[in-house]
């Protein structure tokens, strides 16, 4: 948890709490169900959880797969390649299927694009921190 004062409000805390577990809900289906953006639900249940959830945050941050994710997310915005690749491949995939199982109409057209603009965004994010500039003396 961060050093940040949780929100006063009782309500606010409830529904940071039902947010959080929620997007983590949606995130652990997206790991098995392509077109899903497993990051995207896992960042956002994270960030509520620290409004929330002292308990659902220290576990999301010790969690195997998710705190590494986490880390690297707080630690500047870092997406790793093997995400990337992961989302990339998922997308292509749910693509496809809607493609060809589906009656092409404007929903269709709308999904794909909403999930070309997510990968847009996913890629455009650093893989690793940026290397300290060294000094020349």
């Amino acid at each position: 948890m961060t050093g940040k004062p949780q929100s006063t409000s009782k309500i606010a805390q409830i529904l940071f709490g039902l947010l959080a577990y929620v997007s983590l809900g949606i995130g652990l289906v997206a790991i098995v169900i392509p077109g899903l953006p497993t990051t995207e639900f896992i960042l956002l249940a994270a960030w509520a959880a620290t409004k929330s959830s002292p308990r659902l945050s220290a576990w999301l941050e010790n969690h195997r797969l998710f705190g590494p994710m986490l880390f690297n997310w707080r630690n500047g915005k870092i997406i790793a390649r093997r995400a990337k690749v992961s989302a990339t491949v998922s997308m292509l995939v749910c693509a496809l299927l809607m493609l060809v199982m589906l009656d092409h109409g404007w929903p269709i057209y709308l999904a794909i694009a909403g999930m070309s603009l997510g990968n847009l965004w996913i890629w455009s994010r650093p893989e690793r921190l940026a290397a300290p500039a060294q000094r020349s003396m």
